[in-house]
């Protein structure tokens, strides 16, 4: 029998050098992200033990390493790699849902923020 837990890491913060234009690259600029995967962590849950589920520090590591590491032009390019980082890294993620926002786009306009999410399933 298995049990699906839903963990979700909500607005995590990291300044990073995201973006097309140049300014982008050298001013940079806070990024939020929120981290969603699915477990089958019932046998964790039973023992009350970290075998069989995801430590949180440690995927907040992954996820800062990727955001606050190499430049990416595009927002999509970034969740695409959280997710992927968080699925190499985590062979108990069955889903994994990824969310970033970018409030200080370049935008001529009047707005919270850009928001990008992505979602991918271990094969």
């Amino acid at each position: 029998m298995s049990r699906i837990f839903t963990i979700t890491l909500q607005n995590c913060a990291f300044f990073a050098h995201h973006g097309v234009f140049p300014e982008e690259g050298v001013l940079g600029q806070r990024f939020f992200v929120d981290a969603e995967f699915d477990v089958d962590a019932l046998e964790a849950a039973e023992t009350d033990t970290l075998g069989g589920t995801v430590h949180y520090g440690i995927a907040f590591e992954v996820i800062q390493e990727i955001v606050t590491g190499s430049r990416r032009q595009l927002v999509e390019a970034l969740a695409l790699a959280i997710a992927r980082g968080l699925l190499d890294r985590f062979p108990e993620i069955l889903r994994c849902r990824i969310t970033v926002r970018k409030p200080s786009a370049p935008i001529a306009g009047i707005l919270d923020h850009v928001q990008v999410s992505v979602e991918q399933f271990r094969a």
